[in-house]
Formats: structure tokens, C-alpha cells, sequence
């Protein structure tokens, strides 16, 4: 990427994230970067060209996020530091994450796919766990609807303390199969399913198959 390009890019980067998109005019841009008019259009096209080159800056952002976090042993863990994480990174770029998820856009930008296949694997471990109420797909679109969702609604009303959490554990609640945390004898199967589907297990897949089984009807 051109020094030239990249100056563009930023400028237009932290105009949206103070002004948003109304704010990010190719005029404020010129004059933030210091550029004219002819050499954004050169780089970017027109000024859907530029805001998708910000979005993709965005998401990238998001998922250098999200790269650095190893999996641990336990993938609903997992999925809440990702659903966490998600909306921690829509509250501290809410201009940004209005632009790359909000209602003007109408299609989904190809950099957003990454994000859905992390969140995928993650379900797809929680699946062989035995744990989901529902087909990996529903679990992904509906996990990723109301992660969305609610992020779009805190940016909106950021005085709804706990409201993230709450939806949260209400969507897992349907989505995951039911765990009771208080009791040692749950804690001690979902800590042994986690094991289970890291496939690190001296047992043929029947006899896992007979072992999962009984474990989820331990935990239940």
C-alpha cells in the first residue's frame, strides 16, 4: 500500500470515528490528509470506494482482535469472551462498527467472514461437546444476530447497564444445552466434555460416541 493511500485511508478512518460517515466528506478527507480531490478518487474510486476501504480497515482491526485469542480447553468459554469481545469492540469504535454492521449497509462486506468462521469453529467444538440445542448454522446466525444487535443497541443507549450480559446468557440458554453451575457434578461433566472434544481421548469413536452420551445424560 502507497504511503499516499495509506495517509488517505487513515485520515478517513478518524474522521468517521469522530464526525461519522456524515463527517467524512472527500473534502474533509482532502484537507485531513492533505491531498486533493482527483488523487482519493485515483486510490479509491468515489466515496463508497473509500468507506469500504474503512470498513475493511475495521474489521481488520476486529480481527487481529480476535487471532490473538488461542483457544482454551473449554469452547463455551470461548464463546463468551468472543460474544465479550465483540461488543466491547463496537462500544470503544461506535462510528465504525455503525459503518461496517449498521443499517446503510445491505449486503455483507467479504471481511466479515472471517469473523463468522472463527465463530463457527467455535460452535462446530461446542457441537462435538454435545452441547448445542440446534444445528451448528442456526447457532452461528443466531449468535451472530443477537451479538450484533444488542452491540447496535448499546451504542444507542449506552446507559443499559447489563444488558449485554443478560442477552447473552439468555441466547445461550437456548442455544446451549442447559448446565446447572452450582452443582459440582455439572461443573465436573462440562469440564470432561470440553475434554471429550478436544479429541485428546484413548477411546474409538464409538466408544466416545457411548462416553459423550453419558456424560450429557450425567449433566442433565
Amino acid at each position: 500500500m502507497s504511503d499516499v493511500r495509506k495517509r488517505i485511508l487513515a485520515a478517513a478512518i478518524d474522521l468517521v470515528d469522530k464526525a461519522g460517515v456524515e463527517g467524512a466528506s472527500i473534502r474533509d478527507v482532502c484537507a485531513a490528509a492533505g491531498v486533493t480531490p482527483p488523487t482519493v478518487y485515483h486510490y479509491f474510486g468515489d466515496k463508497k470506494g473509500l468507506l469500504d476501504a474503512v470498513v475493511a480497515a475495521g474489521f481488520e482491526q476486529y480481527l487481529e482482535e480476535k487471532r490473538d485469542r488461542a483457544p482454551s480447553a473449554d469452547p463455551v468459554e470461548d464463546l463468551c469472551r468472543g460474544w465479550d469481545g465483540h461488543v466491547e469492540f463496537g462500544l470503544r469504535n461506535p462510528a465504525l462498527y455503525g459503518l461496517m454492521y449498521g443499517g446503510a449497509r445491505t449486503t455483507q462486506h467479504p471481511a466479515s467472514q472471517e469473523g463468522e468462521r472463527i465463530l463457527r469453529r467455535i460452535i462446530a467444538r461446542i457441537d462435538e461437546a454435545g452441547l448445542l440445542t440446534m444445528p451448528v448454522d442456526d447457532a452461528v446466525h443466531t449468535i451472530h444476530a443477537a451479538t450484533v444487535g444488542t452491540t447496535i443497541l448499546l451504542i444507542a443507549n449506552p446507559g443499559l447497564e447489563g444488558l449485554s450480559e443478560r442477552t447473552r446468557d439468555a441466547v445461550f440458554g437456548s442455544v446451549l444445552v442447559a448446565r446447572a453451575a452450582e452443582s459440582d457434578l455439572s461443573s465436573a461433566v462440562h469440564a470432561l466434555l470440553a475434554q471429550v472434544a478436544t479429541g485428546d481421548v484413548p477411546l474409538t469413536p464409538g466408544e466416545l460416541g457411548i462416553f459423550r452420551e453419558l456424560l450429557i445424560r450425567l449433566g442433565n
